[in-house]
């Protein structure tokens, strides 16, 4: 049997500031919502806006980061996967579908106090997985201006 391709990104802006919580064993949860706007012809061929909004779960230190960088109308894209789950409140069993974020990208420039993006201040640097161990320049000495013979050119 194949196996299933669950990936999803996403752009938009947040509905709300990202809630963060810790759960009993210490663990960070952040929640937030993007809005998706779309454009699209209705049957006339007028155009219509509409609006997706889309929860989105962050765990650990990129919930954290999220939380203390994005607030209320920032951009940003999202990439992770889709997510179900379903409980039972007041008698009624519910369900959500949300997405369970891998990576979110800051796509606007870090807001002052009032929400209005400031110019003097850089967006954090984005997380690297690679390690920076090695830190020095990289010289090329002796370059020669004979040309390339494509024999030589293994592949």
């Amino acid at each position: 049997m194949a196996r299933s391709l669950n990936q999803v990104t996403l752009m938009g802006n947040l509905t709300r500031d990202p809630e963060l919580r810790q759960t009993p064993n210490g663990s960070s949860v952040c929640s937030f919502s993007l809005a998706l706007n779309r454009s699209y012809r209705d049957a006339n061929g007028e155009w219509q806006e509409a609006t997706d909004y889309v929860d989105i779960v962050a765990w650990g230190p990129l919930g954290e980061r999220v939380s203390q960088y994005l607030n209320k109308g920032r951009r940003c894209l999202v990439q992770g996967r889709l997510q179900s789950r379903s409980w039972e409140q007041e008698g009624q069993k519910r369900s959500k579908v949300e997405v369970l974020a891998n990576d979110v990208t800051f796509l606007d420039g870090r807001s002052d106090s009032n929400g209005e993006n400031s110019s003097d201040e850089e967006t954090p640097p984005a997380p690297s997985k690679k390690s920076k161990k090695n830190t020095q320049d990289v010289v090329i000495e002796d370059v020669s201006d004979e040309p390339i013979n494509l024999d030589d050119i293994p592949f």
